[in-house]
């Protein structure tokens, strides 16, 4: 029977990091996310208010991840059971996930100075995955109430989307009700070469 197996992997990372995640429970690499804006983990994109009394920043890592199902190649028979099985490239499609940071200052005196975060704030995000030709694959939006004034959140995309279908746009917002958005976006390409490269090489290794 075969057995599926999750794992978030990016494009570029796909040939290094799917060998090791075969056979293994559902599992998130370290480093294959797309970032929007690129840079460190704590690159912010940032808004002030127009009393210039209060800062909203945000960001977005959009964790592609591959979803597949194994079967079974030639091992050893004492072989644990993850190794005798392997990727099926035909089984191959992609199931987004969404992780929004934000970070909610307040100006005490000053305007853009002597800034603190602190209180809880209702804050509103919004995501999807979108294509020229077939409109939009994948949206998110969550409303969420009573929240420190930096955090993460992630949410799941809740469907799946085919290999090889295109260049994506993502598209997100972050917003700090009383604010202000921040808005970004950044393209995704769907296929799955790598991940095909990387079954057969894991394939032929047995």
């Amino acid at each position: 029977m075969k057995r599926t197996r999750t794992a978030a992997l990016t494009v570029a990372a796909a040939a290094a990091a799917l060998a090791p995640l075969l056979g293994q429970p559902a599992t998130a690499a370290q480093g294959t996310y797309l970032q929007d804006p690129a840079g460190a983990d704590k690159a912010m994109k940032s808004l002030w208010t127009k009393d210039e009394m209060h800062k909203v920043e945000a960001q977005l890592r959009f964790h592609p991840g591959i979803r597949y199902k194994t079967v079974p190649r030639p091992a050893h028979p004492a072989a644990p059971d993850h190794e005798r099985r392997t990727g099926d490239p035909k089984t191959l499609a992609w199931e987004p996930e969404f992780d929004f940071g934000w970070a909610v200052s307040d100006s005490m005196l000053v305007k853009k100075a002597v800034t603190t975060k602190d209180g809880r704030h209702p804050i509103v995000l919004h995501a999807s995955v979108r294509s020229a030709s077939r409109g939009t694959a994948v949206e998110v939006h969550r409303e969420l109430a009573d929240r420190p004034a930096t955090g993460r959140e992630k949410v799941p995309g809740g469907k799946r989307i085919a290999c090889d279908t295109g260049v994506y746009t993502v598209e997100w917002s972050v917003t700090r009700t009383g604010y202000g958005t921040l808005r970004g976006s950044m393209p995704w390409d769907s296929s799955c070469e790598n991940h095909r490269t990387a079954f057969s090489a894991e394939h032929r290794r047995h």
